[in-house]
């Protein structure tokens, strides 16, 4: 009984920590799941190859919650390995189990897809990608790894494209495809999402409200703007990065609770230039990726 898949990394439109509503989009970064099922082991070993002493408490329990609802409760090992850096407000989290669960279904024999969830005219399915996704985001938080749910982040990274979303009822509100170019720069220290200051945060719900509308307008570059400078004075990040991106992104936002920071371009606006902000966030201490928005979402191999 074994499994894998893999789902993206993702970027942030709309922080979901003020209002509950939230806002994220795929990118192409994957975090990759294999699972082993045994229906005489005892629990759940999980690994995360990159950091091998790390907290493994969410994809443990992303099998077992898994097992428990679809199979008949089996154990086994999960292991993890990732291109999307540890706390670094790429998703990790949502990666990993969104990863994990859909490896879960594959060890178990089931079909995942998009058949069902009210569309009676879509090919039938075990699982679909957004039950699925919704056992991760449970999974997450009886882990304790975030605060609202991150079922913007999940279904970004489930689903792909862009999301909005109510993260307070677990409601996919839109989703729509995006081809942007995208430009992360990842600073050298890390921001656990469970340790960001939520008091804070809501203190800049006005402006989220602002950006939810931004969003739910399809105004998805201008609505992330937006959210980075009012989160990034929320958490305490400096803002330069953003500004210096600003004359030549279409958009550009701390993503999640920090630290890094993501860039967007349009490729058929020719006022855009991603290798300028690269030249300017190089000076600055950290890593860069390059890389594009993806619209398949998590896949199982």
């Amino acid at each position: 009984m074994e499994g894998r898949a893999a789902a993206l990394g993702a970027g942030t439109v709309l922080n979901a920590l003020a209002t509950g509503t939230g806002a994220a989009f795929g990118i192409d970064v994957e975090t990759r799941a294999s699972v082993a099922l045994d229906p005489a082991a005892e629990g759940v070993d999980g690994t995360i190859a990159e950091v091998p002493d790390a907290d493994t408490a969410l994809i443990e329990r992303c099998v077992a919650l898994a097992t428990e609802r679809w199979g008949d409760g089996e154990g086994g090992a999960v292991r993890t390995d990732s291109d999307v850096p540890l706390a670094a407000g790429l998703k990790s989290s949502s990666a990993a189990a969104n990863a994990t669960v859909l490896a879960t279904c594959d060890a178990l024999g089931l079909t995942v897809g998009d058949g069902a969830d009210g569309d009676d005219s879509a090919p039938s399915v075990d699982v679909t990608r957004l039950e699925a996704c919704r056992l991760g985001v449970q999974a997450a938080r009886e882990a304790g790894v975030t605060v609202t749910g991150a079922f913007d982040d999940a279904t970004a990274s489930m689903l792909g494209g862009v999301t909005v979303t109510d993260n307070t009822d677990d409601e996919l509100r839109s989703r729509e495809t995006v081809d942007w170019e995208v430009l992360v720069w990842t600073p050298p220290e890390r921001a656990y999402s469970a340790d960001a200051d939520a008091a804070r945060c809501e203190a800049v719900a006005p402006m989220a409200e602002l950006v939810a509308d931004l969003a739910l307008d399809g105004r998805y570059a201008e609505a992330m703007t937006v959210n980075g400078l009012a989160f990034s004075a929320a958490l305490g990040f400096d803002a330069d990065p953003a500004v210096e991106a600003m004359p030549h992104a279409t958009g550009v936002s701390l993503s999640g609770t920090g630290p890094s920071v993501v860039a967007v371009a349009d490729p058929t606006d020719p006022e855009t230039d991603l290798d300028a902000v690269a030249d300017a966030w190089a000076e600055r201490p950290g890593t860069l990726r390059r890389t594009t928005t993806r619209n398949d979402g998590a896949t199982v191999e």
